[in-house]
């Protein structure tokens, strides 16, 4: 089931990610450098379910939060209608179309929030998202350099985006 995060789902978002952090070397934080305690989750679930063009759509499978998708819209006016995404799938549900159906759920959810571009970065070896990425419609837009160090090499990221 994909659905909307609310903050009583503080902790399991904070252990799912924690897991991903461990799973993944796809994701931004290395395992153990995620420091947040549960109330600091809430604090940050609750500001991004005020916002107007943020949000989290979590993928529970029986009672267990096993992916996210996490929208993250601008402030200043002239970008409100731009939002950065993140995206996490526990290993053990790759694959099952779960990455798929996270994205239509934003799909559905971007227009009532006025969002007409969404970016996001990945690393450019990681070939089984990009696939994804573009079958939802982004396309690449350029090259960030040397913009991740990963176990002591440097990796690039390409920047995509959908509008």
């Amino acid at each position: 089931m994909i659905r909307e995060i609310t903050e009583s789902d503080s902790s399991a978002f904070l252990k799912l990610n924690k897991r991903l952090d461990q799973e993944s070397k796809f994701m931004l934080l290395e395992p153990d450098e995620r420091d947040l305690s549960e109330e600091q989750q809430r604090s940050m679930i609750s500001g991004i379910i005020e916002s107007s063009n943020s949000n989290i759509f979590i993928a529970e499978v029986d009672g267990e939060l096993v992916g996210h998708i996490t929208v993250i819209g601008e402030n200043a006016n002239r970008i409100q209608h731009r939002a950065y995404i993140v995206i996490g799938i526990l290993q053990d549900y790759v694959g099952r179309g779960i990455g798929r159906k996270l994205f239509e759920k934003v799909e559905q959810w971007r227009e009532t929030a006025g969002l007409t571009r969404l970016e996001l970065t990945v690393m450019v070896h990681n070939e089984r998202a990009i696939a994804l990425y573009k079958k939802m419609g982004f396309e690449i837009e350029g090259i960030r350099k040397r913009s991740m160090r990963i176990d002591g090499q440097y990796v690039d990221e390409y920047y995509m985006a959908k509008t």
